[in-house]
Order: C-alpha cells, then structure tokens, then sequence
C-alpha cells in the first residue's frame, strides 16, 4: 500500500511542490527557477524515490538471509517513519533537499517491501492459494494509488497548505504494519530449508493452515530441501552464470523490464499533466483522476479472485496486450483531440483501460512469477535482479517522461505500446503455466527445455502448449549442459 501511495503522491501536489522550490530558490539566491531547471528538480523529486527503491532491493538478498522475510519487513517499516518526519517538517525548515531524501528514504523501503512482501506470502501459501495470494500486493498497491488520489482532492489534503502533510501520511500505515506484525510468524520455507528448524517451521504452518496436521505440506519442503542439500543459497552474479535456471532468469528479467517500460509509471505519475493534454477541464481533473483509481481496484480484485481460474499465462498477456492497445488509443486521442473535442473522453477511458489492463495481470503476476520459477536456493537472488531492473527502469520513465513529453509529444506513448505487445509475445511463446504446481514441478518443466544457444541456429522452431521451444527436425534432442 505505501509503495502504491508513493507512486502517486506527487501527482496532485506537483504544482504546489514547484512553488515552494521556486520560492525557496528565491529566498536563497535572490531570483527564482527557469521553467527548464524546475522541471528537472521536480523530475528528480518524483524520480528519486525509485532510485532509493533500486537500493532497497539490491539489499534485499543480504536482509532476507539475516533477518528472514518477517524480520526485514519490521525493520524496514522504521525507515517510513523517518522519511515522514523529514517530509512533515520540508517547508517549516525551507529546506527542498528534505522532500527529496524522504522520497529517496520511501523507495528504499518499497524496493525492500516489493521483493520481500511477495516472496513472504509466495512462501506461506498453500498451492492452491499462490496465486490469490500473489496478486493481493498488486490490490493493495491499487489501494495505496486511489487513497493518495481521495486525499489528494482540493476538498482535503490538495491544498498548498497542506501538501508537506499529504506526503507524511505514510507514516500512519507504517505504524500500523509495525503493531500488526507481531500477530505472524516466520516464514516456514525458510526455517526449514535455510534455518533448518524443524520444530519453528512446523508451528509456524500450524499457525497459518489452521490445523495440527501438517505432515504434507512439511514432506514437500522436505523434498525441496534434500534437492537442494548440496546447493547453497546463490548471488546475483551466480544467478546469472547458472545455465540450468537461464530461462528462468531471462523470464524474470524480461518481465520486470516490461512491467516498466509498459508506461504504468507514467501514467500514474503524470495523470494530472496527460488529462490536461488531453483537454480535460481543470477543475474536472481530480475528480477524474480518482475515478480512474476506483477502476484500479476493481481490475486487481478482478485478477485476484480470477487468477487460480485462468491462469497466470493468460491475466499477464491479455493485460500487455490491453495496455499496449490503449496506449495507441492515447496517441490518437491527443492527436485528434483538437479537431474533435469528444476524443478527450476517450483518451480517459484509453488511461482507464491501461490501468485495468496492469492490475488484472502485470501488477502482481511478475513478483508471483519471481516466487514461483526459482527454488529456495535462486529465490532471493532472482528477487534481487529483479527489483533492480523494476526500480532501474521505474527511475528512467519517471525522469525522463517530461522531456520525452516536451519532445515526441503524443508519439512518446508509441513506445511504450511497442514494448507491451513485445512482453506479451515473450510471455506467450516461452514462459510456462504454473497454476497449482510445486516449485520442483515448475523447476522440472524449465530444465526440460532446449538450452538458449540452438535457438539461434535452429531451422524451424515448434511451440508446444506451455511454451516450450523444440527444434522440429524429428530425433534431434538437446540437453541444458
């Protein structure tokens, strides 16, 4: 929910927030910002809360083998704090510099939450609930997107007076998760397989199925665990040079990436400026906005309680594919805008489609995917690359979509239309269902694929129903060593 808040909280505030820079710009040096340079502070304002949350998850790894899944979310909660308090008080003190390190402190703790929250629940839930499970970030996250956008109406908090308190808000679900955390226990995957206790692992289960019997569910971590006796827990770097886990990993990282550049980002933080462009009244904008973020959660609860029905294959291609039909659609709209006044309508219904379109499938899908290709061994390390491809890619839109705005004008959002019907392809042809199977299970279907090398040299190329790649010349067989 607070990565969700943070992701749009500087949306309505954002004309508020260049005031007190340029205000503040004045008092110091005795003359006020150029249009250019208060376009790039408020670029890195926005930007580096992603640059923070790149930290975040280049820790994760070390944080998650230290303290487990339960430890490090507490401890992370504490750094929410802080940066509220630095945000609270930024225009007191006349001092930008505290927006910007409190929005920096505020992505450090997302990129920690964002790995660590869906590899705690992809590791507590039973197989038959992994992907409701799963997808409750992405629902949360819609959550945290819409509050910020009610609290961000002209009615409450998106006033000028009130922005600096709009922005520490965070610290209050921050608290809450604090007190709330004592009520759970451990994750029990990793007591048993990395921590080897037995006895914590087995109350742990007990406390989350509800039932003193518990033997089944202890003997497939078991297995899991004796596949991996003599494997260690693996880097990042060890990560990529295993060849047994590379379509693993390629999946992972293409899926992130895409997850990005689809242009979520930039709509949420820029709904504002695209509806004005699009010729939305001014005064109608807010207003807009927060019925675009109701849409947002009913789409995830949507994925949410469909995702154990159809699959994970299809809620992630059929939402690529919607995003990237939308995204034409807006550069049309703004294209056409002009000549026909009607088309601004459309262009809110392309934004709505867009977001219905990630939370049905990308929002959450991808970190269920993190949780589900990898074993015990990989998983932190997979979580690790990728958070640092998401927030990497997250930095990059939400620093350069203005300029890119100023530049390609209505032919920016091509470019992301490019890319979501590109994933959706990816993820059609090459990445497996993984709907009610274990992770040995999934493990097993991806070493039973051809290696990547032949791909490049291959005559003809055969898709079977999963994805799978086969050369089509009969016989030929290829192992992944």
């Amino acid at each position: 929910m607070l990565y969700g808040y943070n992701l749009a909280v500087v949306n309505s505030p954002a004309a508020h927030i260049k005031a007190f820079y340029n205000a503040t710009w004045s008092q110091r040096y005795g003359h006020g910002l150029p249009p250019g340079p208060l376009t790039l502070l408020y670029s890195l304002t926005v930007s580096i809360f992603a640059l923070g949350g790149l930290g975040g998850s280049l820790l994760v790894g070390t944080l998650v083998a230290r303290y487990g899944r339960h430890g490090t979310l507490g401890r992370s909660a504490l750094l929410v704090l802080l940066a509220g308090g630095l945000m609270a008080f930024s225009r007191q003190l006349a001092a930008p510099e505290m927006v910007i390190i409190g929005r920096a402190i505020t992505g450090l703790h997302s990129g920690i939450c964002l790995s660590v929250v869906p590899l705690y629940l992809g590791e507590i839930a039973p197989k038959n609930l992994r992907g409701f499970l799963g997808l409750l970030p992405s629902i949360f996250i819609c959550l945290g997107v819409f509050c910020a956008q009610v609290l961000g109406l002209p009615e409450l908090l998106g006033q000028d007076r009130y922005w600096p308190l709009f922005l520490a808000v965070v610290a209050i679900p921050a608290s809450l998760q604090l007190l709330l955390l004592h009520c759970f226990p451990e994750s029990p995957r990793f007591l048993l397989i990395e921590r080897n206790d037995v006895c914590g692992a087995t109350e742990a289960l007990r406390r989350f199925l509800g039932t003193p019997d518990v033997q089944e569910v202890l003997e497939e971590m078991k297995e899991e665990q004796q596949s991996l006796s003599s494997v260690q827990t693996v880097s990042v770097r060890q990560l990529l040079q295993d060849r047994s886990v590379r379509w693993q990993t390629l999946s992972v990282a293409v899926v992130n990436v895409g997850m990005q550049l689809s242009g979520i980002d930039a709509i949420w933080f820029y709904t504002n400026t695209i509806f004005q462009n699009a010729g939305i009244p001014k005064s109608q904008i807010p207003y807009t906005t927060v019925g675009t973020g109701a849409i947002e959660v009913v789409a995830g609860l949507i994925g949410c309680f469909t995702i154990e029905r159809l699959g994970r294959r299809p809620l992630i291609i059929t939402g690529f594919c919607a995003m990237g039909t939308c995204l034409a659609g807006i550069t049309g709209c703004l294209l056409l805008q002009t000549a026909l006044p009607w088309m601004r309508y459309v262009a809110v219904a392309c934004v709505v489609g867009i977001i219905a379109g990630f939370c049905m499938g990308p929002a959450g899908v991808p970190f269920l995917m993190t949780a589900e290709l990898f074993t015990q061994s990989h998983r932190s390390a997979a979580y690790v690359l990728g958070g640092s491809l998401n927030w990497l890619c997250n930095f990059t839109i939400g620093f350069i979509f203005p300029f890119l705005q100023m530049s390609a004008g209505a032919f920016s959002y091509l470019v992301f239309c490019g890319v979501c019907l590109l994933v959706a392809l990816y993820v059609y042809l090459i990445v497996p269902e993984t709907k009610n199977k274990t992770f040995v299970e999934i493990s097993r279907v991806f070493a039973a694929r051809q290696p990547l090398a032949p791909l490049c040299h291959a005559g003809m190329l055969r898709l079977r129903g999963y994805g799978a790649v086969e050369s089509s010349l009969e016989g030929s067989e290829h192992s992944l060593s």
